[in-house]
């Protein structure tokens, strides 16, 4: 499977890219969401973006919006993992396109635990 981590922290990307690489992920980074959207042209589509709302240029929430109005990434895995820990962010996103919300600090458990909650097999 492939993953696209997008946060603007490297150490939020690096913790992510461990993460994923360890359960088998093969993991692409971008630093905000218009270097994303370039990415997704060039690597073709992952199975999975994990992606941070706070991030200059363009934020995460621009993104998911974006790459929801393409039909080409309908079935792309979006899930934001951010710090906006807000009820009306978390719909934000959620009606936007996001399939799932991830709020920092989280674990490796906690990450698996949202994947499984998507239905995400990632055995």
């Amino acid at each position: 499977m492939r993953a696209l981590v997008i946060d603007d922290s490297r150490a939020v990307r690096t913790l992510l890219k461990s993460i994923l690489k360890e359960i088998g992920f093969e993991v692409a980074e971008a630093s905000q969401g218009a270097e994303a959207l370039e990415m997704l042209d060039e690597i073709g589509r992952p199975d999975i973006a994990l992606v941070d709302w706070n991030m200059p240029v363009m934020d995460g929430y621009e993104f998911v919006r974006l790459v929801r109005s393409e039909r080409a990434y309908d079935d792309l895995c979006l899930i934001m993992v951010t710090t906006e820990s807000e009820k009306e962010k978390v719909v934000g996103a959620l009606n936007a396109g996001a399939d799932g919300y991830l709020v920092k600090p989280f674990t490796k458990e906690t990450l698996m635990e949202k994947f499984s909650a998507l239905g995400l097999d990632i055995s």
